[in-house]
């Protein structure tokens, strides 16, 4: 016997906003928040010189100073989407958060880079000078599911998920494990990456990054013919997940239910995508739902707009689900937030669920014929009467994840 597993609460901190009327407007009308980063042009050798950072970012102002000090930005990033996806489930600052029952799954590439500058000084200098008590706890990779817990006393279990891109959607399909099984009645589940120019720099020596500096409003392009590359953004997404059950009983809002998860590795090359895998993994999402792949209305790619990644994906998700499935990236409007992305892909999915439209691919006008035969929504959003929609990511290390969420009609 299993349990129902249900999304009661959600938050973000994206580029293109907070909350979900501002990011929808910019979704419908085809926004983008990549810019120049002009703080990056004193950095020889780095090629690309766009971003999508969040700007003005202000944690929210009930944290206090000794609660945020050992915190580096992607801490703060992870806390304040969580302190919105708590509040909109109804659990903030009550007992379910410290009994036990609650736990927290949550990931990120890494910990903050200006604390892993600190320790790189000491073998720079010799010297330890540039260290604090706080700067482990902001370089460490765990450091936003610690600071999780320790802000709202989650006292159940912790599982960090520090593997690049599918960070955040692998944290959420752990916590859907930890409560189907009976191992918690709730998780804080998600990811958070803060933007850096080390980021961008990872993919830079690979070549992998988009170089059109001088139209950022372009790029990056999933499935396009043209596409040059993928642009690093910044970003935090937090799920609220609940024993459904346990949420009927204190009348909490149903937002979708988890059906379906799977994951595994290529087991092949750290940085080359592998076709086969991605669809295995899909294909465990929709054995774990028990559904068969024409249920899949929408799929939210991962599509970070490069070369091979594209095309395997696209191919991978035509072999398993077939050619009329609609399909769309939402890199082109945020970038690649790395840890972030699939848990704030989810969020949005999830909304699309519920309003029954979902966004166009940004930037696609030419789609690559060496990329899978789907239903690309270009130009503007697309209406459907969405039951299932699957979320997926592929990572470095050839870690894939896909999920699976149904909609929630009236019971």
């Amino acid at each position: 016997m299993t349990n129902r597993v249900v999304v009661t609460g959600m938050g973000a901190v994206t580029s293109l906003g907070r909350d979900w009327e501002t990011v929808s407007n910019c979704l419908k009308d085809g926004v983008s928040g990549v810019r120049y980063m002009t703080e990056w042009e004193d950095i020889q050798g780095l090629n690309t010189r766009l971003g999508a950072p969040i700007e003005n970012f202000e944690v929210p102002p009930r944290f206090k100073r000794k609660q945020l000090r050992g915190m580096g930005r992607v801490a703060k990033l992870a806390i304040t989407a969580t302190d919105d996806a708590l509040a909109d489930a109804k659990l903030l600052d009550t007992e379910v958060l410290a009994s036990g029952l609650t736990g927290v799954a949550y990931g990120s590439s890494t910990g903050s880079v200006d604390a892993v500058a600190e320790f790189g000084e000491v073998l720079l200098s010799r010297s330890t000078h540039s260290l604090n008590s706080t700067s482990y706890v902001r370089m460490m990779p765990h450091t936003t599911a610690v600071n999780i817990s320790v802000v709202y006393k989650a006292k159940g279990r912790i599982i960090p998920t520090s593997c690049a891109c599918a960070s955040g959607s692998l944290a959420i399909g752990y916590a859907y494990e930890a409560i189907k099984h009976g191992y918690q009645t709730v998780m804080i589940a998600g990811g958070a990456e803060e933007l850096d120019a080390t980021e961008a720099a990872v993919f830079d020596t690979l070549y992998a990054t988009s170089v059109r500096n001088d139209a950022p409003s372009m790029s990056p392009r999933p499935f396009d013919a043209d596409r040059d590359g993928l642009v690093i953004g910044e970003g935090a997404g937090t799920l609220v997940l609940e024993e459904y059950h346990h949420a009927v009983a204190r009348g909490a809002r149903i937002y979708a239910e988890i059906v379906g998860f799977g994951t595994n590795s290529d087991g092949n090359h750290v940085t080359q995508p592998t076709q086969q895998t991605m669809e295995v993994a899909m294909n465990m999402a929709l054995a774990d739902a028990t559904i068969s792949p024409d249920s899949i209305d929408y799929v939210s790619a991962h599509a970070a707009a490069t070369y091979a990644s594209d095309e395997a994906e696209s191919l991978a998700t035509a072999n398993v689900l077939g050619n009329n499935v609609s399909i769309s990236s939402l890199k082109g409007y945020f970038g690649h937030s790395l840890g972030a992305c699939g848990a704030i892909e989810a969020w949005l999915g999830i909304k699309g669920l519920q309003e029954g439209w979902f966004p166009a691919n940004n930037n696609l006008d030419n789609i690559d014929p060496k990329c899978g035969w789907l239903d690309y929504i270009v130009a503007k959003p697309k209406h459907i009467d969405c039951q299932y929609f699957m979320s997926n990511n592929f990572a470095f290390g050839g870690m894939n994840t896909s999920l699976i969420f149904k909609r929630i009609r009236d019971e």
